[in-house]
């Protein structure tokens, strides 16, 4: 959805990565969880932390921070895990992201939040619905479903064959 097609004010969940201001749409958020042991699965890419059980279920987490070629999340008395419904070819799929904390759930109307800047071809904005302005400070709205690629998120849910896997590995070199 483009920020043209945003005709109503909407509910966002705002989260800070590093000192920056996130926000995805609520209806995408099933529950925000204080952080809670991640268990870590081999060979997968440095940005999937692990998976976590959530009552019962196998839910994969991710680091948004390396998602976005930040450092690394550590981990405070306010990292938290948001817990995201994404949409891949049609098909719901539930992952968890870290974040650094939760701020709040707040309304913005279609004329508070601008498109994203074009910045050339070398940055990605795909992934950021708008920029949503609130007082004095920007907030980047993503579009939660372009976050994680289609071969991302078959990764998350374990269905990355061991030859994907292998080349997202940095190529060894012959000696």
């Amino acid at each position: 959805m483009s920020v043209n097609a945003i005709t109503q004010a909407r509910q966002y969940l705002t989260f800070k990565l590093g000192n920056e201001i996130f926000a995805t749409d609520v209806e995408k958020v099933r529950e925000v969880l204080d952080l809670t042991t991640i268990t870590k699965i081999p060979r997968t890419p440095e940005f999937m932390a692990g998976v976590i059980n959530l009552r019962g279920s196998v839910v994969p987490v991710v680091d948004l921070r390396l998602c976005f070629e930040m450092s690394k999340t550590e981990s405070t008395r306010n990292t938290c895990i948001v817990v995201v419904e994404v949409q891949l070819d049609n098909e719901s799929t539930i992952i968890g992201a870290l974040a650094d904390s939760v701020e709040e759930v707040i309304d913005l109307e279609p004329d508070q939040i601008q498109p994203a800047p074009k910045i050339g071809t070398q940055i990605r904005t795909e992934f950021i619905r708008g920029m949503g302005k609130r007082d004095t400070q920007f907030i980047i709205i993503l579009d939660i479903d372009r976050v994680f690629s289609s071969e991302d998120i078959a990764v998350a849910r374990g269905q990355a064959t061991a030859q994907q896997l292998a080349d997202k590995q940095p190529a060894e070199v012959a000696a």
